[in-house]
């Protein structure tokens, strides 16, 4: 075994083979309480009169000192202790990004309970499958969001909501609900209570009782239940165990290199109930005291308004969301010169007000199982040590390349199937035995492809069956899309395989163009021919629109149905 001194330590590779080890979990630095009742308890004790969040809502401003945030959260706790939840108890958090929400997740911790955050883009056949299939006895629910009725959805699902009295629910078809109630209407609907009246429920419990059950959890005790929005099939129930989540959220500060002199005001409208915003938003803002610049759903002029008006220094958006941003009616006349924590190669940098130098820690790899990262170099690491790299495994952790097909661990610099497992490595899925989802040796398997290289960095080239095989040769997807991209007249790249006599697969790159604009495909080829070897060269090339583009809740593209739909556009012609 050989070791090499990492950005945080030594990270270590196993000769010959392709298994690398990150630091040892004790030697990790800068982490705090690792149950998430011990983590809000421990802000607030170090933030106290700071602000946590803030929320423009339906004209009012409404802000959150760190304090108040414990003093809500303490709320939510006693409310769910009178209700008879104990140690494990899922409770439902069915909300947009709002103080409520923190409220919640953080409050069911300080209880006992599990936090089960749930998408607001869920339909009523998603939210019926999530409520069958996470067991949550609480709901707590925002009734109002865009278009959306939540009370009127449930109550459809479930017609004995509206018969039931208020925390009198006994239902055949969520046999292990009893209890919801609405953060944001004044009149009950059936059994689904007002906020108001929830509170009221705790009024009589103690705060030492809330404290003594926040104490009886251990960092081991499954803490938050997710629902992935994969790219196929139904949404995963993914549990995550409190030391897991608890750690990712003290290492994302320290992986953006928030300074403690400019604390992170961080502006964000991606939902909460996915793990990435959950850790890197809330993380990165308030394990080191900054402010969260809430907003309920992206709209992309109210987010300008709102970073400039909040003076936010930092913007956490999707890559789809940087055009909107850009394109939106008030982009050139208001003033983000607040802003710091914004990738200097991002969009938004461009602005005239804008004057970043900091990079995003863009060369990463994790997933929901992960609870975000498990490989990540972090912002400011210099290029010459990163190189093209998704980064080195984080403390604790442990990246192996197997064979796909035998599950052998393949020779160092081979590529092949990426398998994880550490400290931030899920539960389980629900339902499923962990040994279904694990080797022999305890490892995830990702069905992501990639190798590591004698460094110690993994290389990862997207989802296994992405991996374009033509004319014998691998080809990712992700690098030609990060060349294409990169053309001015290019909005969106996704880059497909799609089946070929002659070749196995023809590599096909399915393209939206910026609007207004009217690339070629003979430019788009003459632009990535100069970065991507022969064989990488998409063959063909279909200019698509973007309601084209079939997405998961958390908008990555679906790329089997982007497959079918390229396959059907060539057959055509």
């Amino acid at each position: 075994m050989t070791k090499r001194m990492g950005m945080t330590g030594s990270v270590k590779v196993v000769d010959g083979l392709s298994v690398v080890h990150g630091i040892a979990l004790e030697d990790e630095q800068g982490i705090g309480a690792l149950t998430l009742g011990g983590y809000v308890r421990e802000i607030a004790a170090r933030y106290g009169p700071r602000e946590a969040a803030v929320i423009h809502l339906d004209g009012q401003v409404v802000r959150w000192t760190y304090d108040e945030l414990y003093a809500r959260s303490l709320q939510v706790a006693k409310s769910l202790i009178a209700l008879g939840t104990g140690k494990g108890t899922r409770v439902g958090i069915l909300m947009t990004n709002r103080p409520e929400f923190l409220a919640g997740v953080l409050g069911a911790a300080l209880a006992g309970c599990v936090a089960t955050p749930i998408s607001t883009f869920f339909t009523p056949s998603e939210l019926e499958v999530v409520l069958k299939a996470s067991g949550v006895s609480v709901l707590l629910l925002e009734r109002s969001v865009l278009k959306k009725d939540f009370a009127e959805m449930l109550a459809g699902l479930e017609p004995e909501v509206m018969a039931a009295q208020p925390g009198a629910l006994a239902s055949r078809r969520f046999p292990f609900l009893r209890y919801a109630a609405m953060i944001d209407s004044d009149e009950p609907l059936g059994m689904i209570e007002t906020f108001a009246a929830f509170r009221r429920r705790g009024a009589g419990v103690a705060e030492e009782l809330v404290l003594a059950a926040s104490d009886a959890v251990t960092p081991a005790d499954p803490g938050i239940l997710l629902f992935s929005s994969g790219s196929t099939g139904k949404a995963k129930g993914i549990l995550s165990a409190h030391r897991g989540v608890c750690l990712q959220l003290w290492r994302w500060p320290q992986w953006y290199a928030i300074r403690d002199e400019v604390p992170a005001r961080t502006w964000s409208a991606n939902g909460f109930f996915w793990s990435g915003n959950f850790a890197c938003a809330l993380g990165g803002t308030l394990s080191r005291g900054g402010t969260l610049v809430l907003q309920r759903w992206f709209d992309a002029a109210e987010a300008l308004d709102l970073m400039a008006k909040e003076r936010a220094n930092m913007a956490l958006a999707w890559p789809h969301q940087w055009p909107q941003l850009e394109a939106a009616p008030n982009y050139q006349d208001v003033d983000l010169s607040s802003l710091v924590y914004v990738d200097m190669h991002m969009p938004i940098a461009r602005h005239p007000t804008v004057n970043s130098t900091w990079r995003e820690p863009g060369q990463a790899y994790g997933n929901t199982e992960t609870f975000t990262l498990i490989t990540v170099f972090p912002s400011g690491t210099p290029e010459e040590v990163a190189g093209k790299s998704h980064g080195e495994p984080t403390a604790g952790s442990t990246i192996k390349i197997v064979d796909p097909m035998t599950g052998a661990t393949m020779p160092l610099g081979e590529r092949g199937e990426i398998a994880v497992k550490g400290a931030t490595v899920m539960l389980g899925y629900l339902g499923i035995p962990l040994s279904d989802s694990t080797d022999g040796d305890g490892f995830l398997r990702t069905a992501d492809g990639g190798y590591v290289d004698a460094q110690g960095r993994l290389f990862w080239e997207g989802r296994l069956n992405d991996i374009i095989k033509t004319g014998g040769a691998n080809v990712s997807p992700l690098e030609i899309d990060e060349v294409i991209r990169a053309h001015p007249d290019v909005k969106v790249s996704q880059t497909v395989g799609v089946p070929d006599e002659l070749l196995g697969e023809l590599v096909v790159s399915c393209i939206v163009p910026v609007e207004g604009a009217s690339p070629s495909a003979e430019a788009i080829r003459d632009f990535a021919k100069e970065k991507l070897a022969s064989y990488k060269l998409p063959r063909r090339i279909l200019f698509v629109a973007e309601d084209d583009l079939q997405t998961t809740g958390s908008s990555k593209i679906k790329t089997a149905e982007l497959r079918k739909l390229a396959a059907e556009r060539l057959a055509e012609v």
